[in-house]
């Protein structure tokens, strides 16, 4: 098989892993920095061309869009599914994960568990978004952050009124969100691939830190995850359409609520944690799952 990756940076350890997993299986992989591509929008005649050459005919793409290129890099993989080439995922099951309000919604229609989200446009609205949100302490964050990157705990009502009417008047949109205090600073992510959990990490933030992301000085363990736990990953990820994500979860008193779905999970830390090669069973859902032209959406929507 011969495949493709989208990604900007072949040595992090993810692409990495990536590459070696699908070496070892035997097929032909190459790394293309997805900012260096450029499209021919030709009728019936899409085509790809990277450092002044057209890119040769590929039976799957893995893209490895990073948040800050997520539009050109979407736009990229949709000429890749023009071109009938079998994706890891979907640009629009990308971009429905990459936005936070479109995934919250999507999962809320679906009824899978989340902490009360609560979304508003006017400053003025403030007090009522704190009253449905059920008071401080809240999580309040921005649509665009990643890696914790944008993510605040407001202590108190008076706290959060302050940051809230700052971001907005800034023009920035945020979610508010209640506060899992019974989580512990801690999280789980559950690896999907192909419709099923193939791992489970807990992490836990750094000591004073409510945000438990690995890049922020979390630590990670593997972890066995309920049956309930279990199927809410699962279908977080078909809510979304992917078929590789990482789902990232809390344990709630009422049940596991999902904080985030990550289209381009990392894989060092669940390797590491749980000493599963994720990335051969990647590659392996690949040449099971790649065909001509096998995509749900072709690029609409």
């Amino acid at each position: 098989m011969k495949i493709a990756m989208m990604a900007r940076n072949a040595n992090l350890y993810s692409h990495k892993r990536l590459v070696e997993a699908a070496e070892v299986r035997g097929h032909e992989i190459d790394v293309i920095n997805t900012l260096q591509c450029y499209m021919n929008i030709a009728s019936r005649r899409p085509e790809v061309y990277y450092n002044g050459e057209k890119l040769p005919k590929y039976d799957a793409v893995i893209p490895r869009i990073g948040a800050s290129v997520t539009f050109y890099g979407l736009a990229v993989l949709r000429q890749f599914e023009m071109m009938d080439v079998f994706p890891l995922n979907e640009s629009v099951a990308i971009g429905r994960s990459r936005d936070k309000l479109r995934s919250m919604q999507l999962l809320a229609r679906d009824g899978i568990g989340l902490p009360v989200t609560t979304f508003a446009h006017d400053p003025k609205q403030t007090e009522e978004v704190l009253r449905l949100a059920g008071g401080s302490p809240l999580v309040i964050k921005l649509l665009e952050g990643t890696q914790g990157i944008g993510v605040v705990l407001a202590d108190t009502d008076r706290s959060a009124k302050s940051v809230i009417e700052a971001f907005r008047g800034a023009g920035v949109n945020i979610l508010v969100q209640e506060f899992i205090k019974e989580a512990g600073g801690t999280d789980i992510r559950a690896l999907v691939v192909g419709g099923r959990v193939v791992a489970a990490m807990q992490r836990k933030g750094a000591e004073g830190e409510f945000r438990s992301n690995l890049h922020r000085g979390g630590s990670a363990q593997s972890i066995k995850i309920s049956v309930v736990e279990r199927a809410t990953a699962v279908r977080a990820a078909k809510a979304m359409g992917l078929n590789v994500c990482g789902v990232d979860m809390l344990r709630a008193n009422h049940g596991p609520v999902v904080m985030e779905v990550n289209s381009s999970p990392g894989l060092e830390g669940v390797e590491k944690a749980t000493g599963i090669d994720i990335a051969g069973q990647i590659i392996d859902f690949l040449v099971n799952n790649a065909k001509p032209g096998k995509t749900k959406t072709k690029g609409k929507g």
